[in-house]
């Protein structure tokens, strides 16, 4: 039988042992239901997710040193870039049915897919079909969030966190920013990118607590986490 032990510090995370290798695994809040074809193990009477950490890149920062872990339960989380739902679907795990999360995204053919995969079988979700570019838009966003977890595709990616986080992210919330590097500037090393999108928050009124490099199971990609010190408007 497998062993599944909980995070002492990070509340809803768990590690799950399988022949000597650890797996972060978060607790299956619809039971029976596999989101992306990832492994539901069962130990203690409970079911647990194993986290692809090359299908998830907070799976990939946690298991490569993500100091803060600003989840649990009760949180609210607006998620920009929610695609088909694999690590919104971890994060509605850890922030049980007393949390909240917000998933923007804007392709209606992945949406179908978002909703048909985790929206109909978790009422914590709240799908919103919308540019993260307009954040104005979101009818369905009510009072401030917690933590605000930015993962799109876009050259202004940094711009679109901080214009989302001002409007919905409480003073002192956290944000968690992926930070694609070829997305931005190809021409740039992707050090000196993220070194310029850092630059960028720090102006803006965040605290950077910790730059976390994704590879092996992203390329060229960085996972920022900030904290807002500057209250929103």
């Amino acid at each position: 039988m497998t062993s599944v032990r909980a995070d002492e510090e990070r509340p809803g995370l768990y590690w799950a042992d399988l022949e000597g290798r650890r797996s972060p695994a978060t607790k299956n809040l619809a039971p029976g239901i596999s989101v992306y074809g990832e492994q539901l193990l069962s130990s203690g009477g409970v079911e647990y997710r194993l986290w692809d950490p090359y299908r998830s890149k907070l799976a990939g920062a946690i298991l490569n040193g993500l100091r803060g872990y600003p989840f649990g339960p009760g949180r609210r989380v607006l998620y920009l870039g929610a695609s088909t739902g694999t690590t919104v679907s971890h994060i509605s795990d850890i922030v049980e049915a007393s949390g909240t999360v917000f998933a923007v995204e804007i392709s209606q053919r992945v949406a179908r897919e978002l909703l048909e995969r985790v929206v109909k079988h978790r009422p914590n979700v709240i799908p919103i079909l919308e540019d993260a570019r307009r954040p104005e838009r979101y009818g369905f966003v009510y009072g401030k969030v917690d933590v605000e977890y930015c993962d799109v595709a876009q050259q202004d990616q940094t711009e679109i966190a901080i214009s989302n986080a001002r409007r919905y992210l409480r003073e002192g919330g956290d944000l968690l920013l992926v930070v694609k590097t070829r997305s931005i500037d190809v021409t740039k090393e992707p050090e000196e990118v993220i070194r310029g999108e850092v630059a960028k928050l720090r102006s803006s009124g965040f605290e950077v607590l910790q730059v976390v490099n994704l590879e092996p199971y992203d390329r060229d990609h960085a996972l920022v986490h900030a904290r807002l010190t500057t209250p929103s408007r």
